[in-house]
């Protein structure tokens, strides 16, 4: 059925105009749900009856031309990082047009149709237009998933040397940047992240004088939180300046410094052998690369006592390997630098053949999902303390990819585990028979 239209164009609309607002019905067509679309020249062209979910605001006419000839969700994601596109309204709505382009089928007559209209458009931006650079997205062209210790330590200041106040306005007070643990639907961000924190030290079986490693400790959170609450000395790596400087910050604001250490390392240089009883890989295998994935899981082996527990916890997708597909090109072009993904089965069995054995796994999709809403949330609500800490670019970027994250976990196209693991040790079982440890008591208790 096609969509009725309300069209309020000035007359200096002209036909660049009339030519942009046919493209987008065209393009548009079959999507669930009403757009509203606002053209460079303050024309409103609006959904009837029904109310739009968001509005569509093109102030490049080039860029609709070039999403008729390449009709590409990054496209779109382009046009908006460098400010050529914007929306206002439901940033979840928007970021649903990923799914409707990949998903759009046109009629040749509608090609045509497309084609004739698009040549009243202009080919290159109007001079003068702010092209904003997003330094995730020029800095990604040198990547080419080679996982070299140079690359991997370039390709993670691309992304977590940002900024720490930037993160910091965002992430709760621990400074979590993965899943929370929601125990209810309603619970707050901050409680979520301690109840994961909390999660993790008792699946490890923590207990007073473990020597903890945590491989991509992040900003220090859970060395910090196993050393208050379980009495262990920990260590964590991690190949972010700016992560260590401020895990470093924490450690000696809240006095653990004779039980907690920090460095810059990459998990292919760690020393000794036999060295920890419990290690920890919170959000890191992502990064490692699937070539690599033996080498990681042979490195922490290695530094792991027999029947000391392994816990990884990382992201996975519904496919086989690393494919090039919108969302691939989208997260290593402009989010993640050289990151990979897999499904949990490959993760699993890599573990296998590392000879660990596998004692549980978990799947938190659901948790990942509620946690990016309230990231989204919270930056939205402190856009501009973020924009002026990062610029406008780098808010935008964080902004759409957290939103489209957060669609992809709820659509079951990305998923989330925590594996729990031990290295054998004759025969010797690692851990209580049952979980009923791990609930014995409330959650961040």
């Amino acid at each position: 059925m096609r969509r009725h239209v309300q069209s309020l164009v000035p007359a200096a609309g002209g036909l660049a105009s009339s030519a942009a607002i046919r493209i987008f019905d065209r393009l548009m067509r079959g999507y669930e749900g009403a757009v509203a679309l606002r053209l460079w020249n303050g024309s409103l062209h609006m959904p009837a009856p029904a109310s739009a979910a968001f509005t569509l605001v093109v102030r490049e006419p080039s860029v609709l031309r070039r999403l008729v000839f390449e009709r590409s969700p990054l496209l779109l994601a382009d046009g908006y990082f460098q400010g050529l596109l914007d929306f206002e309204g439901d940033v979840y709505r928007a970021a649903s047009l990923k799914t409707h382009f990949e998903r759009l089928s046109l009629t040749w007559r509608d090609k045509v149709a497309l084609l004739r209209d698009a040549l009243q458009l202009p080919a290159n931006p109007v001079v003068g237009t702010e092209r904003a650079c997003d330094p995730a997205s020029r800095s990604a062209s040198h990547f080419a998933h080679r996982h070299s210790k140079d690359s991997d330590r370039a390709a993670i200041s691309c992304h977590y040397d940002v900024s720490n106040d930037f993160y910091g306005l965002w992430l709760d007070d621990e400074r979590v940047y993965s899943c929370g643990y929601f125990t209810r639907a309603d619970q707050g961000l901050d409680e979520a992240q301690r109840n994961k924190l909390e999660l993790v030290c008792r699946k490890l079986r923590l207990a007073p004088g473990d020597r903890l490693l945590d491989i991509g400790c992040g900003w220090g959170a859970l060395v910090r939180w196993a050393a208050r609450h379980h009495g262990v000395t920990a260590h964590g790596i991690t190949l972010s300046r700016e992560q260590l400087a401020y895990a470093r910050q924490r450690i000696r604001d809240e006095g653990l410094e004779d039980r907690v250490t920090v460095e810059l390392r990459d998990y292919r240089d760690l020393r000794g052998e036999v060295t920890y009883d419990k290690v920890a890989s919170i959000g890191m295998f992502e990064h490692v690369g699937l070539a690599n994935l033996p080498a990681y899981l042979a490195a922490v082996h290695r530094v792991l006592r027999p029947g000391g527990l392994f816990l990884n916890h990382g992201i996975t997708h519904d496919e086989e390997g690393w494919n090039d597909t919108v969302a691939s090109r989208f997260i290593n072009r402009y989010v993640f630098p050289d990151g990979e993904l897999d499904c949990v089965s490959n993760i699993l069995l890599g573990m296998e053949r590392a000879r660990f054995e596998i004692l549980d796994v978990e799947a938190l999709r659901p948790h990942y999902a509620m946690t990016l809403r309230h990231w989204v949330r919270r930056l939205e609500a402190r856009s501009d303390a973020a924009i002026r800490e990062v610029g406008d670019t780098a808010y935008r970027v964080w902004r759409l990819y957290m939103a489209a994250c957060a669609l992809e976990f709820e659509a079951g196209g990305t998923g989330i585990y925590q594996i729990l693991a031990s290295k054998p040790d004759h025969g010797r079982w690692a851990v209580p028979l049952t979980r009923r440890d791990i609930y014995a008591r409330a959650s961040g208790q």
